[in-house]
């Protein structure tokens, strides 16, 4: 049996780490520990396995349009409105 990794595959492992991260900073060390909170949880739908799962269980899975669009939305929520930078940094002065 072989295992064929796609780009898709290792684009969603690469996004769902990235906004995963952003969902942890959030939850620790932002002013809305919610909003970190849905952004982990948001962050869930880009993992494959994760993706695999949904669409065994309920025969959906998200279209690669909506996961880009999700994409932007964290990106301009966590970086224009949810100052990540200034955040990444109180959590560096933590450790």
């Amino acid at each position: 049996m072989t295992t064929r990794i796609s780009i898709q595959d290792i684009t969603g492992w690469l996004a769902g780490l990235l906004f995963s991260f952003i969902g942890i900073v959030n939850i620790g060390w932002g002013n809305d520990p919610g909003f970190g909170i849905f952004v982990f949880l948001l962050s869930l739908v880009f993992y494959p396995p994760f993706t695999t799962l949904l669409k065994r269980l309920t025969g959906f899975a998200v279209p690669l349009w909506a996961k880009i669009l999700l994409a932007v939305f964290i990106l301009w929520a966590a970086l224009g409105v949810g100052e990540l930078f200034d955040k990444i940094g109180m959590m560096r002065n933590a450790f």
